[in-house]
């Protein structure tokens, strides 16, 4: 959800204030153009929706099976995948900023060519950097990501 709300708030930001942003970072998110290939989530029965989130791998285990903590989550977690699920997508120029797009190899939520979706979202350069690790690679490959964050934040500001 983070790269969908990320990609409309720098629209929002060229649109509204004239600001464009320096770098676009996208992980583990298709493009938006690319409608979702899974069926929804966000309402399904509660027991469903407690092992939809045991198969997506991003919450530990011990939060999932604490049912007075998840008594408290489910309902932020539905709110986040029924925005994530009812986004529509409308067309727009295309930025000015780079766009660099992270994914997972082993990933089964977003593809390389979802993923790759996000070069037509830029009249700027854009890069795919696959990292090792599922839909959650940012646990796995962590260091791997923030060292390719750095080198393109680096290049950034010294081309600022």
């Amino acid at each position: 959800m983070g790269g969908l709300l990320s990609f409309e708030l720098t629209h929002h930001l060229r649109k509204e204030y004239a600001q464009q942003a320096s770098h676009l970072f996208i992980s583990a998110c298709r493009a938006p153009q690319i409608p979702s290939r899974k069926p929804p989530i966000h309402a399904l029965p509660e027991t469903e929706f407690i092992q939809e989130l045991h198969r997506l791998n991003g919450t530990p285990a011990s939060v999932l099976e604490n049912s007075e903590l998840m008594q408290l989550l489910i309902p932020l977690l539905r709110a986040d995948f029924a925005v994530l699920e009812t986004y529509t997508y409308t067309q727009q120029l295309p930025l000015e900023c780079p766009i660099t797009a992270f994914g997972g190899l082993k990933d089964q939520e977003v593809n390389i060519q979802e993923l790759e979706g996000w070069r037509s979202q830029t009249q700027n350069s854009f890069q795919l950097e696959m990292c090792s690790g599922d839909h959650f690679f940012i646990n796995s490959a962590q260091s791997l990501l923030l060292e390719n964050l750095s080198k393109y934040l680096r290049n950034t500001v010294l081309h600022s």
